[in-house]
């Protein structure tokens, strides 16, 4: 029945302009406003719809992920954009995580939600 639909993912925001300086600005990703809702145009055309939520609780999973060929290089740069990226056991000063798996660095948008740079081999 859906195996031909296009679906998207979505998650809320308390705050739609600060949301949207926060991607538009900060990470550099391109995006559009209509309904009071916004669009991330993520690469390979993988759109996510953020809309407004006034009794918007953060998720606490992670919402995004993004891929990224140098994880060092790119958390040094988000960090000179004021990102400040999780710590904790296993997380280097960077705030890269060295555990199991794949290098990745959890940082939060302006709303609470959780996002990651991963670096993927």
């Amino acid at each position: 029945m859906l195996t031909e639909s296009k679906a998207f993912s979505g998650f809320s925001t308390d705050d739609i302009p600060a949301t949207r300086r926060f991607y538009e600005d900060t990470l550099g990703i391109r995006v559009s406003e209509a309904n009071g809702m916004l669009t991330l145009h993520l690469a390979g055309g993988r759109d996510t719809l953020v809309y407004p939520k006034p009794n918007h609780v953060p998720a606490e999973y992670t919402t995004l992920n993004f891929p990224v060929s140098d994880i060092e290089a790119t958390v040094r740069e988000l960090a000179a954009k004021n990102i400040v990226f999780d710590k904790g056991p296993d997380i280097d000063d960077l705030g890269i995580y060295r555990g199991q798996g794949p290098l990745i660095a959890w940082f939060k948008d302006p709303a609470g939600n959780i996002l990651s740079v991963i670096q993927l081999s």
